[in-house]
């Protein structure tokens, strides 16, 4: 027998054998691409490129090169679907987001807007009920207030001190000649008035305390608007990505390799999804810190908002507040006017000025008012502050953490990924089975040994860095707003009681619930350093000085120690001769 023969045969029947048996070898060449072409159909993509039969996979270039039921084209489409599905899933995910900063900024901005349409008509149906065409001839004085609250509002670069500050110098006019009709004022002589309303204190306290509680409310409210308008804006940038290429590859290595290789039912592992996303939202994930800094002065100024800073209240509280200031001068008029001659000099009689009438009588006077409970204006917008406020923290409350959980969102919803209890039936990458690597950290530094996506950890996104700055100024402003200071006027406002001096104020009248509190006026001296400077006028006039026709200009300090106090008989002259101006 011959020995090369001998050699031979059992080469040649392990070949036989080979062939004829495919279970001893790893040859699966012509098996079925049905279920492949199918689910690749139902995306809506041609067949007329898909295998028949399983082929050889040496032109593949993202998934494993093995037998496969992918063409080259194939393999691009798919990698351009997975992208596509990448972004999908974060713009479903972030949807409760946009959707809630978006109608949240809606409907608070709708209310405090119609807060600030019902107080002015309030003021205007109190007024003119009270004091008819004397009011509607003065209306403008009030209309121009509530002008500049709504631009203030409206994000306008608007001084609340100032806006304040003009309205009741302007308002010491117009009452100051009302309750002095017998004689007749030069605008230079109201100017005179007006400059040293601060010293004459024709309105009592009034006007500080409705500085502290108009200011604190529309300062927080118009940061909250801001606040939740700057919310949607940074979801809307944060969530506008685009995959890299190395993202890319693992997306389609992780959704799509399972269906090239005939498996289209094989879900990725959680693991590899969760590898593969955190390497993919390394960038978002750095949001984090910041994000949540933002949401918690969201939230902090919200619950301001239905406390001390009660915007419902302050809107509500502007007619009662100036009705109060009216009647504080009304019934002083005679010190006041007795401090001004003394300061400003002798005003002329009023040429002609008749008698009253008879029935101008303090029987005829009709006293300012509030309303009762069941008599306030509607509800703005149809609901109130405390629900809106309830609300919206029951929104931001699940918002915190979200850029650093987002890849676990994605990775939990069944379609994306297999059940982290399903280990060993999961797609790991290159076949079924159990994915080993570790999950790596989040944000963009942990991402050096991600085992799933390249990335250069030495290179931070630009568009990151600018939203987390976006980030960090929102949440500066709502946190100023918390103690009542706006940010655009901190500097210019500090000393008139935009936040730093009014921080510590309450009001039992102004703040049910929150008990008496000794203003700090009281407790101490006031430091002259410190004492506001009354912001200029927006009109300019010459010539009158509060020491006009005093040659020696003593009667400023001489005026300024005169007693607010008057008799009973004194009093009681004021009530009868003035009330009646007003009707």
């Amino acid at each position: 027998m011959d020995t090369r023969f001998s050699l031979r045969y059992p080469l040649l029947l392990f070949c036989m054998l080979t062939a004829l048996s495919p279970t001893l070898g790893p040859v699966t060449a012509g098996k079925s691409c049905t279920e492949t072409r199918q689910v690749y159909a139902e995306k809506g993509y041609s067949t007329s490129s898909a295998p028949v039969t399983q082929i050889s996979g040496e032109h593949l270039r993202l998934c494993p090169q093995d037998y496969t039921c992918c063409s080259s084209q194939m393999e691009e489409t798919l990698a351009l679907q997975s992208e596509r599905d990448f972004l999908k899933a974060i713009e479903d995910t972030s949807q409760f987001l946009l959707t809630t900063f978006t109608q949240r900024h809606r409907k608070f901005d709708e209310f405090s807007r119609e807060l600030i349409d019902l107080s002015e008509k309030s003021m205007n149906q109190m007024f003119t009920k009270t004091y008819g065409r004397l009011f509607t001839q003065n209306a403008h004085v009030f209309q121009e207030l509530f002008v500049e609250l709504r631009r203030y509002y409206s994000g306008g670069s608007v001084s609340l001190a100032e806006v304040l500050s003009e309205f009741w110098a302007r308002l010491v006019e117009r009452v100051f000649s009302l309750v002095n009709p017998q004689y007749q004022f030069s605008e230079d002589y109201l100017e005179c008035v007006s400059k040293h309303a601060e010293q004459l204190q024709p309105f009592g306290d009034v006007p500080r305390k409705l500085r502290v509680q108009v200011m604190r409310a529309f300062v927080a409210a118009r940061a909250l608007a801001q606040g939740l308008a700057s919310g949607r804006d940074i979801v809307n940038k944060a969530t506008k990505l685009s995959a890299g290429s190395e993202c890319v590859r693992a997306l389609i290595r992780q959704w799509y390799c399972p269906l090239c290789r005939g498996m289209p039912s094989l879900r990725p592992c959680h693991s590899l999804c969760l590898n593969v996303m955190k390497g993919c939202l390394a960038n978002q994930a750095d949001l984090d810190t910041e994000w949540n800094n933002f949401i918690d002065a969201l939230y902090q100024l919200s619950e301001k908002l239905e406390g001390p800073f009660n915007m419902e209240l302050a809107a509500d509280s502007i007619s009662v507040k100036v009705s109060e200031a009216i009647m504080h001068m009304q019934e002083n008029s005679v010190t006041i006017s007795t401090k001004v001659f003394q300061g400003c000099g002798n005003p002329r009689p009023a040429p002609g000025r008749s008698k009253r009438s008879p029935k101008e009588s303090s029987s005829n006077r009709r006293p300012f008012r509030t309303y009762s409970p069941e008599e306030k204006p509607t509800t703005a917008a149809g609901t109130n502050l405390d629900r809106l406020v309830t609300e919206l923290k029951e929104r931001l409350r699940p918002m915190r953490g979200f850029w650093v959980s987002l890849p676990h969102t994605i990775c939990n919803d069944e379609k994306m990924a297999a059940d982290v209890s399903n280990q060993d039936r999961c797609w790991n990458g290159q076949n079924r089975g159990r994915y080993l690597p570790d999950v790596t950290g989040d944000g963009l530094v942990s991402q050096i040994n991600n085992p799933e996506v390249e990335v250069d950890i030495a290179r931070p996104d630009v568009r990151t860095r600018q939203l987390i700055m976006e980030l960090r100024v929102a949440t500066n402003k709502l946190r100023h707003a918390q103690t009542g200071q706006d940010t655009d006027f901190i500097d210019s406002e500090e000393g008139s009681g935009s936040g730093g001096g009014d921080q510590g104020e309450r009001y039992s009248d102004d703040w049910p619930g929150y008990g008496p509190y000794s203003p700090p006026y009281n407790k101490s001296p006031r430091n002259p350093a410190s004492s506001p400077v009354k912001p200029p006028r927006v009109r300019e006039r010459n010539g009158s000085k509060w020491n006009r026709n005093n040659g020696h200009g003593r009667a400023t300090s001489k005026s300024s120690r005169l007693s607010w106090s008057l008799s009973p008989i004194l009093s009681l002259f004021v009530m009868v001769t003035v009330a009646p101006m007003w009707r």
